[in-house]
């Protein structure tokens, strides 16, 4: 039953800048600046780990992962004996969502979970996986009127921008701009958008450089569009970021690590070797800055601590009765949680031989590799794009294809989270229209919940 009462006086637009900081505003980010100069902004402390999915969760239940449950951007679903990533339902989410129970018209636009949603209504990345194994663009949306309505009005979504070697802010814009129609089409109370971009080129050359600033002037004027959209209907708006980068030089490989003392174990077929979550005693599923490391038997708890403790770039080896200190007691977290050093990240590579990888290691495979990989990013230095063109070509003949233009050169990567920063201007950020927010005082991303509820009964 749909909750009654009146709607709101104003509607509130909430802009995911991912990866921005306090210390990006300035000149290059004219729109938001002005937005923080006018309004109110505050560095956030970020939730553990600092991913997208933990961090959107945390700001729209106000809980840890602890309650909400959404421990890393994928885990390992013991009932299925499958490590998962980057599911879609919100029915994952184990707490309320700030709206329910409220009269509110919800447009949740590219942030995640936007399946099986209460939003009213939503529009999410969602290829097309074709029966003869090729992948075309194409999103996900509801009401089928609005996704026709966004199709007419700005083309086929630029899926191959949005992730992968070609990750540009491409993706970025036809977002900003398509949120614009969807919010004039459904006129929600509360819209919220994913801005990405950003993010790509500082995991991929580090939080500083040249790269820096174009990224920041793009974000920016795609923002500033959305801003300048619901100022002229009178919205509120809040920006707000997942986390921010840290630079890092090189990797973590707990799995091989777990292999070599005999826990981890390995099935064979023509794709190379896979790891089989099903028979190993202990693996990881490795996620930026923080893995966790599901251990089957609590008699190899010490041995796996152990073995991990003493890998150089592992700062912590969390036991689970550590697990509620960083907000991630919950029954879909690993029984050990590693943390990284400063200038490492972990890597989910589980072969010890090269020539028994599986296919799909130097490919762009978001739901075969058990765990993040920032090598998609790139195009492999040593014949990537040569690679690439010779799969399209057989692609376009109606050939099979293997399309792996990536690296598994970890050193490749530069910048990386999942941490608290050392800095807090290094970190989230929350940017609102509204002055009166101060007096809440956000601190962190669970204060988020209630600024938007502050928001929208003020």
């Amino acid at each position: 039953m749909k909750p009654s009462g009146p709607r709101p006086a104003r509607p509130l637009v909430v802009l995911n800048c991912v990866g921005l900081t306090p210390v990006h505003l300035g000149a290059d980010t004219p729109h938001l600046t002005r937005l923080a100069t006018e309004g109110f902004h505050t560095a956030l402390d970020a939730a553990l780990p600092a991913v997208t999915t933990t961090a959107q969760a945390t700001m729209l239940t106000g809980v840890d992962p602890s309650q909400h449950g959404i421990v890393g951007n994928g885990w390992y679903f013991r009932d299925l004996n499958e490590i998962l990533l980057w599911r879609q339902s919100e029915r994952l989410v184990c707490a309320p969502h700030v709206w329910e129970g409220r009269p509110w018209k919800v447009l949740k636009h590219f942030w995640w979970y936007a399946m099986n949603t209460t939003a009213q209504a939503t529009a999410t990345p969602r290829p097309v996986y074709h029966h003869d194994g090729a992948k075309s663009p194409d999103f996900y949306a509801h009401p089928a009127a609005l996704k026709a309505l966004l199709q007419e009005k700005h083309g086929t979504f630029p899926l191959f921008n949005f992730w992968g070697p070609t990750a540009s802010a491409e993706s970025t814009r036809w977002i900003a701009d398509s949120f614009i129609t969807a919010w004039n089409a459904e006129q929600p109370d509360l819209g919220l958008c994913y801005l990405p971009h950003l993010d790509y080129d500082l995991q991929r050359f580090g939080p500083t450089g040249p790269h820096l600033a174009p990224n920041l002037r793009e974000l920016d004027a795609c923002a500033g569009r959305v801003i300048e959209s619901a100022r002229a209907k009178g919205a509120q708006i809040l920006v707000v970021s997942e986390y921010g980068l840290v630079p890092v030089s090189d990797a973590v490989f707990p799995n091989r690590a777990l292999r070599e003392i005999g826990l981890l174990e390995v099935s064979t077929n023509a794709a190379g070797e896979l790891l089989d979550p099903g028979t190993s005693r202990a693996f990881a599923v490795c996620d930026h800055q923080l893995a966790h490391v599901y251990v089957r038997h609590s008699d190899d708890l010490p041995a796996a601590k152990a073995c991990l403790a003493k890998l150089p770039g592992v700062a912590r080896v969390l036991m689970p009765e550590e697990h509620a200190s960083i907000g991630l007691a919950h029954a879909r977290s690993g029984e050990l949680i590693l943390l990284a050093e400063p200038g490492w990240w972990f890597a989910y590579d589980y072969w010890l031989e090269d020539a028994k990888k599986p296919d799909f290691a130097r490919a762009v495979e978001i739901h075969k590799k058990p765990g993040y990989d920032p090598r998609e990013l790139f195009f492999d230095p040593r014949g990537g794009k040569l690679r690439a063109a010779r799969a399209l070509l057989r692609k376009k003949l109606g050939l099979r294809y293997l399309l792996d233009p990536c690296s598994l050169d970890a050193t490749l990567v530069r910048g990386s989270h999942g941490l608290a920063t050392l800095n807090a201007a290094d970190g989230p950020i929350l940017i609102c229209s509204e002055r009166n927010v101060e007096k809440r005082q956000p601190r962190h991303h669970r204060d988020v919940a209630a600024v938007i509820q502050h928001c929208l009964r003020s």
